[in-house]
């Protein structure tokens, strides 16, 4: 085995490919979010993106290269965790016998949890909307009107109320990954951990409430049209 194998099949190997695929797909999320926004704008502005996205020949690549960093970071999460609870069977205490307090969190303590739950979220996701129905718009029938099954999946409030926990869950897998990522890179020092946590908190919310938004102002619009 290579000195770079080793390496990332460690612990510290293992924290660094969760804190790089990690941040990768957040980056996605960031540009997915802006995307699914604009369907707020009207259904000609995000119908028009959607489709230059999907019929780009780069989107198959982009898909591979997606989906190859969503799997490592399941999988090296999923034996992080395993290695874990291996080396320390016994739940954390929220003090220890020295009586300093633990620096577990909610979101922290969740994280597999949450993990689990956005991964069924992404199939479910999924096979709603991209292997979904398939309609067209008007006049164009070569543009799938994905502003139509948006609308129409929304309409239903087992869906809004589905998606909304969900980005709830989310939000909390993102609020305690993102500042254990920058920290697992390095930028972990006192004076700048509480900054990174209270950043992360912050984008964590911008992003799971800005998803969570979505369906509810979809079903809003759709109660009036």
């Amino acid at each position: 085995m290579s000195n770079r194998s080793r390496f990332l099949s460690s612990s510290v190997g293992t924290k660094v490919l969760l804190a790089f695929t990690g941040l990768s797909l957040f980056g996605f999320l960031i540009v997915h979010l802006i995307g699914n926004l604009m369907a707020v704008v009207g259904p000609e502005m995000f119908n028009e993106y959607s489709h230059k996205l999907i019929s780009n020949p780069l989107i198959y690549l982009a898909e591979a290269g997606l989906a190859a960093l969503f799997v490592l970071h399941v999988f090296k999460a999923l034996t992080n965790w395993a290695a874990n609870r291996n080396a320390r069977p016994y739940a954390y205490r929220r003090k220890d016998w020295a009586g300093y307090s633990s620096r577990k969190t909610v979101a922290s303590t969740w994280m597999i949890v949450t993990g689990v739950a956005t991964f069924l979220f992404v199939v479910w996701h999924l096979k709603t909307f991209k292997f979904g129905p398939w309609y067209t718009v008007e006049g164009h029938p070569e543009v799938r009107d994905l502003y139509r099954l948006l609308m129409e999946v929304f309409a239903n409030p087992v869906y809004v109320v589905g998606y909304v926990v969900s980005m709830g869950l989310l939000l909390l897998h993102l609020r305690h990954g993102l500042s254990s990522a920058l920290q697992s890179l390095g930028m972990n020092h006192p004076r700048y951990n509480r900054l990174i946590l209270t950043a992360g908190t912050l984008l964590a919310v911008v992003i799971g409430g800005g998803f969570a938004l979505l369906p509810i102002w979809a079903y809003l619009v759709g109660g009036r049209s």
